[in-house]
């Protein structure tokens, strides 16, 4: 999502052009929680195979799309080895996947579709921003996924919902003490929810892969589910919400972008990172109340608006410096 892959670039041409290819779609899938690592990559497909053989399919089929798009693009080649071309497409087919049902013909093609379009729109997104130093982050898969949400309702191969997905926003019910039952599993399962996945084993094994490539990244992960627990379950959010990691995925993805990805790692950015999860995890049942009207899927939007305001602040900050 925002890292260049180190040494394997020098040996990368020796290899086999399956091998690379291989590789290369291993990193897109990595991508998405900033990892330019194959190794992390296997680990990331192993925990969507964990979750459900269909998941590990769509994440693997998106990445792959996305990656041979850009390629047939034209765009550049660095980019598109490390990864970055990538991930936006494996959210994309993923999302598609838990919301549209996996085992539909016409959930496939959609996905395909989603995956193209995402590399264009990261394309477009990285142009405009550029002038300010900016990330397109996510930003290119919740586009896309909003409007295949928006759109999903109008077609009848593709929305199989009893009912109209548009709802009013309403206030949180249910008990909001924490047992220790929701606290581990909503540990892990906000690092699961990034991928649209909640079990917890699921979310554990991404945290491996986090460890696998980084050290600091897999502890800014905990760091930042931590922070976003603390977070929520500070404003008396529903236990059953916070054990799911409904509100906390955002904040793990803004503390790995906030210290060691594109700021540089310190106490000071440390802090800043985590008060940048405390902020998502605030934001997250707000955009989901302004997307109620079609189905409420607040998607990673509160982790893009975090992180881009956040990131715009950095120069300001003289104790912070960017990457």
């Amino acid at each position: 999502m925002g890292q260049y892959e180190g040494g394997e670039s020098a040996v990368a041409p020796a290899r086999p052009i399956s091998v690379r290819l291989v590789a290369e779609v291993l990193r897109g899938v990595a991508q998405v929680d900033f990892m330019p690592s194959a190794v992390c990559g296997l680990l990331f497909v192993a925990a969507l195979f964990a979750a459900g053989p269909q998941f590990g399919l769509y994440g693997l089929l998106g990445t792959a799309v996305s990656t041979a798009v850009a390629y047939g693009l034209g765009l550049d080649r660095r980019a598109v080895r490390a990864g970055l071309h990538g991930y936006n497409g494996c959210l994309v087919a993923l999302g598609c996947a838990v919301l549209l049902g996996a085992g539909h013909p016409a959930t496939v093609a959609v996905a395909v579709l989603g995956s193209a379009v995402a590399v264009v729109v990261t394309a477009g997104l990285g142009t405009v921003l550029e002038a300010w130093r900016l990330p397109a982050l996510t930003a290119p898969f919740c586009l896309v996924a909003t409007g295949l949400t928006v759109a999903a309702p109008g077609f009848r191969r593709l929305w199989r919902g009893a009912e109209a997905p548009a709802a009013l926003p309403a206030a949180a019910v249910g008990e909001t003490g924490l047992g220790w039952d929701e606290l581990w599993r909503g540990f892990f399962a906000n690092i699961g929810q990034i991928f649209f996945m909640p079990q917890w084993y699921v979310g554990l094994l991404f945290l491996a892969g986090l460890f696998a490539a980084s050290r600091l990244a897999g502890l800014m992960a905990c760091a930042g589910s931590a922070t976003g627990l603390l977070a929520a379950w500070g404003l008396g959010a529903p236990a059953e919400a916070v054990g799911q990691g409904l509100l906390g995925y955002s904040g793990v993805l803004v503390a790995l972008a906030l210290c060691g990805v594109f700021v540089a790692p310190s106490r000071w950015s440390a802090g800043y990172a985590l008060l940048g999860a405390a902020t998502a995890t605030v934001l997250t049942p707000a955009l989901a109340a302004i997307c109620a009207p079609f189905g409420g899927h607040a998607f990673t939007w509160p982790f893009v608006l975090t992180t881009m305001l956040f990131l715009a602040a950095v120069p300001a900050v003289p104790r912070l410096r960017r990457v």
